[in-house]
């Protein structure tokens, strides 16, 4: 990743240790750079149904399970954080077929209208006009991403994924792994995500926004799923989305442990 053109993205939207005041901010010189670079982007305008496409180009041509995992797990030593959410991008597409927005509503909203995308918990829009692409981007880079579970930047996150070479898993980060799944164990049953985050503190080089994102990325991969959803959540309802009513007693999918890093336990 060119650094020149990260730190330009960053000031773009962030300046002194908060979002910028007045909105994004970039002279077209500094933009042209970044753009030049692939992390500055022209607002783009496209359907649902053009995403569901391309989508599914990445999935058969170019995006591997194996992948998306390895790009995670680099990402764990190394605190390469844009790498992250690649693993819940796949899990959240993987089998989301050829549909239309209007092809099959939705009969009880709890992500969008679109039935097909609702039922995967994906948020997305029927058309997206002058789309902010850089505003994820810059999210994706500062924290491991944040609208995690947006069609769009599904999409996004995975055309970055498949342009990016091959990651090469240490020996550090399958110990890292390992520890983050025994402080899940660790749990006690009243135990919600705030606690999981804690346990996680001294594990992998992160901060609390970052730590609180990897929960968020394995709840949408279905590592960490809610037995409960109707659990009163805790601490403020905007704090998460897929852990919002994880608990300990919930634990951890075997099924999805094994499925996505089966190889390396």
């Amino acid at each position: 990743m060119d650094s020149k053109a990260k730190k330009i993205l960053m000031n773009s939207f962030w300046s002194s240790g908060r979002w910028r005041e007045g909105g994004f901010s970039c002279s077209d010189e500094d933009f042209q750079y970044a753009k030049s670079k692939g992390l500055m982007f022209d607002r783009v305008t496209l359907s649902h149904d053009e995403c569901v496409l391309k989508l599914k180009e990445l999935h058969e041509q170019k995006i591997t399970k194996e992948k998306a995992v390895r790009a995670f797990l680099h990402s764990l030593s190394t605190r390469k954080v844009y790498l992250r959410s690649a693993l819940s991008s796949f899990a959240l597409t993987q089998d989301l077929p050829i549909h239309t927005f209007a092809q099959r509503p939705a009969e009880h909203i709890s992500y969008c209208a679109c039935g097909d995308c609702n039922d995967r918990k994906l948020t997305a829009n029927e058309q997206y006009v002058d789309e902010d692409l850089n505003v994820l981007n810059f999210e994706r880079i500062k924290w491991g991403g944040v609208r995690l579970n947006w069609l769009i930047y599904c999409l996004m996150d995975l055309e970055f994924l498949s342009k990016e070479e091959e990651f090469e898993v240490r020996s550090e980060d399958v110990t890292i792994l390992k520890r983050m799944i025994q402080a899940v164990e660790a749990c006690s049953e009243k135990d919600a995500a705030r606690q999981l985050e804690k346990r996680w503190k001294d594990i992998f080089p992160a901060n609390q926004y970052e730590r609180d994102f990897v929960m968020e990325i394995w709840g949408y991969a279905g590592l960490l799923q809610s037995h409960n959803d109707y659990r009163k959540e805790r601490g403020r309802g905007t704090d998460f989305m897929s852990m919002a009513t994880w608990r300990g007693e919930d634990g951890y999918s075997v099924e999805k442990l094994e499925f996505y890093f089966g190889e390396y336990l």
